[in-house]
């Protein structure tokens, strides 16, 4: 009976020391693919607008106010991060609460748009029942084309001189918060930034 007891405490930490080093091990490998994967822009596109490009002047009317100025050329002085969106978006919807954060920490010197196209009470009912009566909400298919909107949701950061920043497809914080850091940092993306940090080393 001792001798039983005795062998199944042996065993016991034999598979707890097992254990630990298997978590060691885990642990490395977690820290390793960190250190490996860069910070994640937003995914740009091929097709459309390049950074640096000046965004065609752009007057539209608005579901809840008076019509957005956007481009080279506007009366617009401020820059504006228009972010492309659908009522059947269930993305879209979970970044809402991201868009307004952006919106009351960066009210300084930028304008958030919401911008898509489809059906206008479709997204009158919406952005009612979203709470989105304060945002400009414009409906242009001929915007999303000339920028190069392709999925949802989609974001394009304009300065204030009504030149392109950056854009991308945006599916978290991450990628929306990686347009104002291409803008910090003078790139076209993060992934830009990175290929030439790259190179320099």
């Amino acid at each position: 009976m001792i001798d039983a007891l005795i062998i199944s405490t042996i065993v016991s930490w034999v598979a707890l020391v097992g254990l630990g080093i298997v978590v060691f091990a885990l642990i490395r490998q977690i820290g390793l693919l960190h250190e490996r994967m860069g910070p994640v822009g937003a995914l740009t596109v091929a097709k459309g607008m390049k950074a640096g490009d000046a965004v065609p002047a752009f007057s539209l009317p608005s579901l809840t106010g008076p019509p957005v100025e956007v481009g080279a050329g506007t009366q617009n002085s401020r820059a504006t991060l228009l972010f492309f969106l659908s009522p059947d978006c269930p993305v879209c919807k979970s970044l809402l609460p991201v868009i307004a954060s952006v919106r009351a920490r960066e009210a300084s010197w930028l304008d958030v748009v919401l911008a898509s196209d489809g059906d206008r009470a479709e997204h009158m009912t919406f952005l009612q029942k979203q709470g989105l009566e304060d945002y400009p909400y414009i409906l242009s298919s001929a915007l999303g084309l000339t920028i190069g909107v392709s999925k949802l949701p989609y974001a394009a950061l304009v300065d204030e001189r009504g030149v392109m920043v950056a854009h991308g497809l945006t599916n978290t914080r991450e990628h929306i918060e990686s347009l104002f850091e291409a803008k910090e940092r003078g790139v076209a993306s993060i992934q830009d930034y990175l290929e030439q940090e790259q190179q320099r080393a």
